[in-house]
C-alpha cells in the first residue's frame, strides 16, 4: 500500500469516524471469509460500517475525532466498526455474532467520546434499543390521559347512577 492509498483510507476512515456516534473495535484473528462476510451483511443491514484496517492508519484516523481515546489501546489485529445513529443494534449484532464465533471478540469501543470497555459494551448490547424505548415512553405518556378520563367517565356513571336512583325513588312514591 502506497502513501497514496494508506492517505485515501485515513481520509475516508475519518470521515466516518467524524458522523459516527460509536465505534467498536473488534479482533476478528481466526474467523473464516464465509464468517466475516455474514458478519459484515448483518451490521450493513443495521446500518453499520466495519472495516478491518491496520493499527496505525486507524490511529491516525480517529486521532482528531471524538473517538481518539481509542488511539492507545490498539494492539494485535483489528477491525473497526462504526454505527451513525443508534448504538445499541451495533453492540447487540457484535455480541450475538462474538456468542456463535468463539474466535470473535469484541475488545472495547468509544460511545460519543467515552471510552468503553468490554463488560460496557455487552451492558449497552443488552438495553433496548431506541425504537422500544420510545414505544416505552409514549405508552407511559398515553397511560396518564388514559387513567384521566376513566376516573371522571366513572365519577359521571356514579353521578347518573345516583340520579336513576333518585328518579325510580319519586316515581315509585
Amino acid at each position: 500500500m502506497n502513501r497514496q492509498e494508506k492517505a485515501q483510507v485515513i481520509e475516508q476512515l475519518s470521515g466516518k469516524a467524524s458522523r459516527a456516534s460509536i465505534a467498536v473495535v473488534t479482533g476478528f484473528a481466526g474467523i473464516s471469509v464465509e464468517q466475516s462476510t455474514a458478519l459484515r451483511k448483518q451490521l450493513r443491514e443495521s446500518g453499520v460500517d466495519f472495516q478491518v484496517v491496520k493499527n496505525t492508519l486507524a490511529r491516525l484516523a480517529l486521532k482528531d475525532t471524538e473517538h481518539g481515546v481509542l488511539c492507545e489501546h490498539f494492539k494485535d489485529n483489528c477491525a473497526v466498526a462504526l454505527g451513525y445513529e443508534d448504538p445499541v443494534p451495533l453492540a447487540k449484532a457484535l455480541a450475538e455474532f462474538a456468542k456463535t464465533n468463539k474466535k470473535f471478540e469484541v475488545k472495547f469501543g468509544s460511545l460519543e467520546g467515552r471510552f468503553l470497555d468490554e463488560n460496557d459494551l455487552k451492558e449497552l448490547a443488552k438495553l433496548p434499543g431506541k425504537p422500544e424505548l420510545l414505544a416505552s415512553a409514549l405508552g407511559t405518556m398515553n397511560a396518564v390521559p388514559t387513567n384521566f378520563v376513566g376516573l371522571f367517565a366513572n365519577l359521571l356513571r356514579n353521578t347518573l347512577y345516583a340520579l336513576n336512583a333518585i328518579k325510580e325513588q319519586k316515581e315509585a312514591a
